[in-house]
């Protein structure tokens, strides 16, 4: 028995800390450093080269590495029939929450147009209303999702969410389906997402839904790059439907050198950094799932591959 662990983007020696804590007898490999792949039985991925995971005849868990698990269904070919996890974690909660509330407040509190200002050396007080008064709607109302809305209410915020399925949170005026999207966007000032991407979430931020927003809203992805068409996105903000972007997502990461989004003075980019997963805390996670597995019982946070999520 033995874990490997593939990622191109995250260094794992953190990992292999972790898991020689949590679990010392258990070997574990990066790929493609694995001695026997017959060997492998749990594999921690985020993007795998597309097949790899059929190498493995004995795998019997697959996780991913952080919440998001759209990178095992675009392109990967994973094995049928094995069970497939993501991180549910209060760290990565805590830390969406924080950054939420961060780019929140600061479209809130209009402070791009006040760094604007400084750029040209203006001193000009704007208008503030306040935050009872404005209507903040949350996209995806899942556990990250419902931390946010009630992080934000509990600032007296008024709130909306939408989601998929039905879902029933105290305090948030819910939305469901494509039936209710068009009267959730409503009177909106600021949009959040943090929906999870599936084929129906994907290209959902589009020039249609946009132009349901009211003039001058803001928007603010902690989501997924590919839920936004960032061309419809460009052109909203160039026309100043939308006032300002705050994303720490985009279609392609590293966003190209070549993309309008990086200098745009309507945007504000950060590198995919809203929420980092813990390795401590999500190796006991794995361990934990792997051994409910091999007791014939459910793994914790197992995921809907049917519904992509």
């Amino acid at each position: 028995m033995a874990i490997l662990f593939y990622s191109e983007l995250d260094d794992p020696t953190d990992w292999k800390n972790a898991f020689n804590t949590i679990a010392e007898s258990i070997p574990f490999y990066t790929w493609p450093n694995q001695p026997d792949n017959e060997e492998v039985e749990i594999a921690v991925v985020w993007k795998p080269t597309s097949g790899i995971l059929k190498l493995f005849p004995n795998l019997k868990l697959i996780a991913s590495l952080g919440a998001g698990v759209d990178h095992l269904f675009y392109g990967a070919e994973i094995p049928k029939g094995i069970p497939i996890t993501r991180i549910v974690d209060e760290t990565l909660t805590e830390q969406m929450v924080e950054y939420i509330l961060m780019a929140t407040l600061f479209c809130h509190r209009n402070m791009p147009i006040y760094i604007s200002q400084q750029h040209k050396k203006e001193w000009q007080p704007v208008r503030q209303p306040l935050g009872r008064n404005r209507i903040i709607g949350i996209m995806g109302l899942g556990v990250l999702g419902s931390a946010v809305a009630k992080a934000l209410r509990n600032l007296n915020f008024n709130i909306r969410g939408w989601s998929t399925s039905q879902k029933n949170l105290e305090g948030i005026q819910a939305y469901t389906g494509n039936d209710e999207l068009k009267e959730f966007l409503t009177e909106i000032d600021i949009l959040i997402s943090l929906l999870p991407l599936t084929p129906k979430t994907e290209n959902i931020i589009n020039a249609d839904l946009l132009s349901c927003l009211p003039h001058g809203s803001t928007f603010i992805n902690g989501g997924r790059g590919a839920q936004v068409v960032e061309s419809d996105l460009i052109r909203a903000l160039d026309k100043g439907y939308i006032s300002h972007a705050f994303l720490d997502v985009t279609r392609e990461e590293p966003l190209p050198k070549k993309s309008e989004l990086w200098l745009h003075p309507s945007v504000t980019l950060t590198p995919h950094v809203a929420s980092i997963t813990d390795a401590f805390s999500s190796s006991k996670q794995i361990i934990n799932n792997y051994t409910r597995i091999k007791n014939g019982l459910e793994p914790i946070n197992l995921v809907n591959s049917l519904a992509g999520y």
